[in-house]
């Protein structure tokens, strides 16, 4: 039988808003639906034009403000240009058309140019050239057929070709491969678009070149958002909608875009409006939205500290009732750092409510981020759940499934003890999306779509409170979250907090309590070691009761309280814990002044497996409104390793429901280095998805050093096995879970077991100064077969700043409050590279700390000898590896702080570029010291015996194998690992680094003496040579080489300066007919037939041989340079035009009379002497070929000459070809290329 058709779609699941009584608020309150109430989202940037974002309920604008907080939408405007009868010219080179509407009192047009790729998130950069290269593949394909078509005739109309016939093919095969190659090798830069900024008389004024064709009538006018809150499209095609800010009195324009569709989904969630569709509504549709982008676009919207303390700064200038927060990184520490510290003012002295994601770092414990789940100030700590409507809405699941989080969502505590994790909220939502994505709305989910609809749910309760007139602070708000959250049966508290986020029962605890004392005092629990809470989880800290000091602290929120009410305030507290093993006082009371009591935690007897319980402080005058602090107490025993022969602990019959986890703890043996886990399905029928995640904590660790974690899928009666490295004699976590959406159970088997391969140096590194180095290895738990090798992968080049400043960053939005300003640090780092490389820029000193630093900010850019930007990277320096070709690059660090003193500190560090090397190299292992003196029998394996130490000796790398360029302090670096067969391969390695401390001399051969001369012949040829030195560097009519002349007629090397102070001159063209009578004379005075001579003979074997070799050598580069320098000018005769030759104040010069028979004649003395593709002689071959209208084969050499040296004027000979051979396509294209690979200066940070 059919099944019944329904109608109706559970439109409750598909933008939750049920399950938190956000529902059932509005419907007996539908005024307090978020008005009045400004939600800053600090995410990946919101899009104005996106659906459900232009209005609130009450019809007042939905988005208040948008703006760029990261700088990688700044454009340097800084350059001020006057109109010319209406027109101004772009710094692309356009002219531009200003519109006669404009109104510009002071004349002054500030000029700037951006790459829209550079705007553009990673997926539409993406769209965007696959639909440009659709564009160009069949204008392409056309001028490839009508080039293989003229090849084709021209074969067929000269069988037997002359030699200049032959040239004429070569040019037609050359265009052919060039086409071809063009076409393998397409790269789009994206539109280039000219800005120009202006002041109205009233307010600055922009407007952005969409059209590229300088045609400003056709583009619109915008102001700095707030203003106007207008925006504009970049064009149909990418639908990419923009606002802009301007700073620094124009010099500095803002062009806001999204980094991601993130923050606008995250937007809707909160607080979308659909006048139409109220079913689509975010959980508070009339609240409005400050839109502060803190993911950087150029860093593939990763945030920054920069984007975090200028987003503070904003937040308190606009005056910002909820913050959401849907980012966060591990950290190495909780709860300091300088942004957490900026963020944590924010609450505590400003009086923000700052909700934020804990993470999507789960199943294991202690994976919540920062800084969601490390600091103390921010209040909602939010947790993913998925509800039975959600499945069947959102994921058209079969089956509705009881509440439960999402398999990936953090869990707590923290590693300093805190519970992590505040409340819960729903974690997913079909929500709009930017216009971009070309789609109107989107599912997403995670933390990061709870933490909004806890910030919507948080906005209807302030829009009631603020209706009421009822005063409040963050912390009554977040006591209010936690004490009335919703238990969810079946979830652990490590994965709920609280429970789940209850508006009415919220509001209605604020309305009730509003006038309780303490309301709006924060409690801060201090335990021993400054922890947040009671963590005992190490085996050491379980064999006995543990006495914990616990510090409770009132903090009043610096702007409400008075010192009055300091004085007064007295609280009394009953304290009461659920838990007999924790003993702790009855009663406590708290002034304005910190009271300490200890606690006592008796783990012993506790079961295997985690355990959860908290101290409650209760205000004895009114108990029911629930704990007014916390002292959280979490507790690991972990299971012992009993079978000691094998070490391997095994767990029957794990039975799996969908999202169901089971967590082990093992404390792990002493001496274990590794642990192999072998799941196995005791299913016959049913496929399971298991996620398998292992962690162990450390102090100063972030949770991902010690972390494994595999999603594996398991076919019935299926198999898998997964190895990882451990730390001995502490507590490892094996957690498993069923994927949430994997439907019907299952059982398994799984066992852990553990081997121990230990070195006597758990951090291997050889110095290559101390020759033959010793390691020692044991295995501590039982007899073990190893085959050590070692593989070195990489290449740290230690690079020092060549220049250092410090500036000082003007401007509002890099000033915090109380008038402190932010100063950067500027280091700027050389470095060449001799062939194509990948590498990875890493300031190790600050690398991987964002939140938790002490310095705010850190963000690097590459760039090429052009000023082209290759790459940029921030904190995290695996992230951002780079693919360079051979050339000099420069590399600028900017580091942010407020204090001067901080930043000087920094202005020697030492930065370290990580080559990637294309053949590892293996360094030769030797079972005794005298085998690897002599490079004898090599270690091929060992047989260990349980608990004896085994030596084995490392040769040091022969200076022929080392990577050429290589220097002194230069660290090679790679993997020590034990067993061959993976997955223990990986599991058994170490890092292993071998330092470079001195590198053997190029062998270079000695001068051999010439004849001997009198101390006054040298004299008199130094003087010579002394005054030839300065030819180039005086002006052309200096008399000075007309006197030497006379003196020394032969001297060849007085012509060549000659020749290079002509060649050099800026008005070169001037000097065309000299500079060829220059090279005529300088090769009458070689010997030419002598030196073919020369050259041709096989060996000389006289005594004077090294002399005369270099004699000839000489006079071969002198010729050589004459005859390039001759055809040159020769080329230029015929090339230039008499107009180029003088400015417009004189007359006309002629230019020397050149015919293309003695430029062809030169190319002839030329190529007898070396290649046309030399390095030397590769700017005459261009020329020559673009006398002879060979422009196939000019391109050919124009883009050797680009990869060995990229240039302006050699870029832009390309563009002039392609307009020559008709190639229009490649002429717009690479046209534009130009203003990327050649700007006029480095971008700003």
């Amino acid at each position: 039988m059919a099944s019944p058709v329904v109608t109706d779609f559970p439109l409750d699941g598909i933008l939750p808003k049920k399950e938190t009584g956000a529902s059932s608020f509005l419907t007996k309150n539908p005024d307090f639906d978020g008005r009045g109430i400004v939600i800053a989202i600090l995410d990946t940037g919101i899009d104005p034009g996106a659906p459900g974002l232009q209005v609130t309920t009450d019809g007042q604008p939905k988005i208040i403000d948008l703006v760029d907080v990261t700088g990688s939408g700044d454009v340097d405007t800084s350059k001020v240009v006057q109109a010319k009868e209406g027109q101004i010219t772009g710094l692309t080179g356009r002219t531009l058309k200003v519109p006669s509407g404009w109104q510009n009192p002071s004349g002054d047009y500030h000029v700037g140019v951006k790459c829209l790729f550079d705007l553009c998130p990673r997926l539409l950069k993406e769209r965007l050239t696959r639909e440009r290269r659709e564009k160009w593949d069949p204008q392409h394909r056309q001028k490839l057929a009508e080039a293989t078509k003229a090849l084709e005739i021209f074969d067929n109309n000269h069988s037997s070709p002359n030699q200049e016939e032959k040239f004429t093919r070569a040019d037609l095969q050359a265009q052919i491969d060039i086409l071809t190659s063009l076409d393998k090798k397409y790269s789009d830069c994206g539109p280039v678009m000219d800005c120009v900024v202006f002041h109205d008389g009233n307010t600055w004024r922009v407007c952005v070149d969409t059209s590229q064709t300088g045609e400003l009538e056709t583009c619109k006018l915008l102001t700095t958002f707030r203003n106007e809150r207008e925006y504009g499209t970049f064009s149909e095609e990418d639908m990419l909608n923009f606002a802009v800010n301007i700073h620094n009195d124009g010099n500095v324009l803002e062009i806001i875009t999204n980094s991601g569709s993130h923050g606008t989904h995250v937007a809707g969630i909160s607080a979308a409006h659909f006048p139409d569709q109220p079913e689509r509504n975010g959980v508070a549709p009339g609240a409005q939205l400050v839109g502060i982008k803190i993911g950087d676009t150029r860093l593939g919207s990763m945030e920054t500290g920069t984007a975090l303390v200028r987003a503070m700064i904003k937040v308190i200038e606009l005056n910002c009732d909820v913050i959401n927060y849907s980012y966060g990184e591990a950290s190495h520490w909780p709860n300091s750092g300088r942004i957490c510290d900026i963020l944590s003012e924010l609450v505590d002295k400003h009086g923000k409510i700052f909700l934020s994601s804990a993470g999507n770092n789960g199943p294991a414990l202690s994976t919540v981020g920062t800084p969601g789940g490390t600091t103390s100030a921010i209040i909602g700590w939010c947790r993913c759940s998925v509800s039975p409507e959600m499945m069947v809405a959102e994921y058209s699941l079969r089956e509705r499934l009881p509440i439960m989080q999402y398999t990936w969502s953090s869990r707590g505590p923290t590693h300093d003890g805190d519970l992590g994790v505040s409340i819960s909220a729903p974690g997913g939502a079909i929500a709009p999306v930017p216009n971009w994505t070309l789609k109107g709305c989107q599912l997403m989910n995670g933390t990061s779509m709870s933490s909004p609809n806890a910030s919507g749910c948080v906005a209807l309760i302030l829009s009631g409170l603020k209706a009421n007139g009822v005063v409040y602070s963050p912390v009554s708000v977040r006591r209010a979250l936690e004490n009335t959250a919703k238990k969810i049966d079946g979830v652990e508290m490590f994965s709920q907090g609280h429970g789940l986020i209850q508006v009415e029962r919220a509001y209605e605890f604020l309305m009730r309590y509003q006038d309780q004392k303490g309301n709006h005092v924060k409690f801060s629990v201090t335990c021993t070691a400054n922890k947040r809470g009671i963590y005992l989880r190490e085996p050491y800290r379980l064999q006995k009761p543990s006495e914990i000091a616990v510090t409770i602290e009132p903090c009043h929120l610096e702007s409400r309280t008075g010192q009055e009410e300091k004085i007064s305030f007295d609280m009394y507290f009953c304290l009461v814990c659920d838990e007999p093993w924790v003993k702790a006082p009855s009663h406590l009371q708290v002034m304005n002044t910190s009271r300490t009591f200890n606690v006592n935690v008796d783990p012993r007897g506790l079961s295997e497996g985690a355990h959860y319980t908290e101290i409650c402080g209760y205000d004895v005058s009114c108990t029911e409104k629930g704990p007014v602090f916390r002292v959280p107490i979490t507790v690991i025993v972990p299971s012992r390793i009993k079978d000691q022969k094998q070490f391997t602990i095994t767990y029957q019959d794990l039975s799996f429901r969908p999202g169901q986890s089971h967590r082990k703890f093992i404390d792990v043996p002493d001496g274990a280095s590794m642990a192999v886990v072998h799941l196995q399905s005791a299913d016959t029928e049913k496929n399971c998805r298991i996620m398998i995640h292992a962690m162990q904590i450390f102090p100063t660790s972030p949770y991902k050093k010690y972390e494994f974690e595999k999603l594996v899928t398991l076919s019935d009666l299926g198999e898998t096995t997964q190895a990882f490295p451990v730390q001995d004699d502490s507590t490892l976590e094996l957690c498993l879970v069923k994927w949430w959406a994997n439907l019907g159970e299952v059982t398994l088997n799984c066992d852990i077991t553990f081997h121990g391969i230990q070195l006597d140096n758990k951090t291997p590194v050889m110095n290559a100064a101390d020759g033959v180095t010793r390691f020692n290895v044991r295995a501590k738990l039982k007899n073990e077969e190893i085959s050590p090798a070692i593989s070195l992968k990489a290449l740290s080049q230690p690079l020092r700043p060549t220049e250092y400043k410090v500036r000082c960053l003007h401007g509002p939005r890099d000033l915090l409050p109380e008038g402190r300003q932010i100063y950067a640090l500027e280091l700027t780092y050389k470095f060449l590279l001799n062939k194509v490389t990948e590498v990875i820029p890493d300031c190790s000193m600050l690398s991987d700390l964002l939140y938790e630093s002490v310095y705010e900010s850190q963000i690097w850019m590459v760039y090429d000898c052009n000023k082209q930007l290759m790459g940029c990277g921030d904190a995290y320096p695996r992230s951002y590896s780079m693919k360079l070709e051979k050339g000099d690059y420069t590399l600028i660090l900017h580091v942010r702080h407020e204090k001067r003193d901080m930043l000087e500190r920094l202005k020697n560090v030492v930065l370290l570029l990580h080559h990637k090397i294309t053949t590892a190299i293996t360094l030769d292992i030797y079972p005794t010291w005298q085998n690897s003196l002599v490079s004898g029998k090599k270690l091929i394996s060992i047989n260990m015996v349980r608990g004896q130490s085994y030596p084995f000796f490392i040769a040091p790398i022969p200076d022929d194998k080392l990577p050429k360029s290589v220097g002194a302090g230069y660290i090679l670096s790679g993997n020590l690992s034990f067993v061959k067969e993976e997955p223990m391969k990986k599991a058994s390695s170490v890092t292993f680094k071998y330092i470079i401390t001195t590198v053997a001399p190029s062998s270079k051969n000695g001068k051999s003496k010439g004849e001997e001369k009198t101390k006054e012949e040298e004299c008199q040829e130094s003087i010579r040579d002394h005054k030839i030195s300065w030819i180039p560097k005086l002006k052309v009519d200096n008399p000075l080489y007309a006197e030497l002349k006379q003196e020394f007629p032969d001297h060849l090397p007085l012509h060549a300066a000659r020749l290079q102070a002509l060649d050099s001159a800026k008005d070169r063209l001037q000097h065309l007919g000299e500079i060829m009578e220059v090279c005529r004379l300088v090769l009458s005075k070689i010997d030419q037939p002598a030196l073919l001579a020369y050259y041709g003979m096989k060996t000389d074997e006289s005594a004077e041989a090294e002399i005369v070799k270099g004699k000839m050598d000489k006079q071969k580069a002198a010729l050589l340079d004459a005859n390039v320098k001759l055809g040159l000018a020769q080329a230029d005769a015929i090339l230039k035009s008499p107009s180029e030759l003088t400015d417009d104040s004189q007359d006309e010069l002629e230019l020397p009379l050149v015919i293309v028979d003695e430029v062809n004649d030169t190319y002839r003395e030329i190529i007898k002497w070396a290649e046309p593709t030399d390095s030397k002689v590769l700017p005459f071959s261009i020329s020559h070929a673009i006398v002879n209208k060979y422009y196939g084969k000019a391109l050919q050499l124009l883009f050797k000459q680009c990869e060995d040296k990229s240039n302006k004027e050699a870029e832009k000979r390309c563009v002039e070809i392609y307009r020559s051979l008709g190639w229009d396509h490649c002429e717009r294209h690479f046209a534009n290329w130009l203003h990327v690979k050649m700007p006029a200066s480095y971008r700003p940070f």
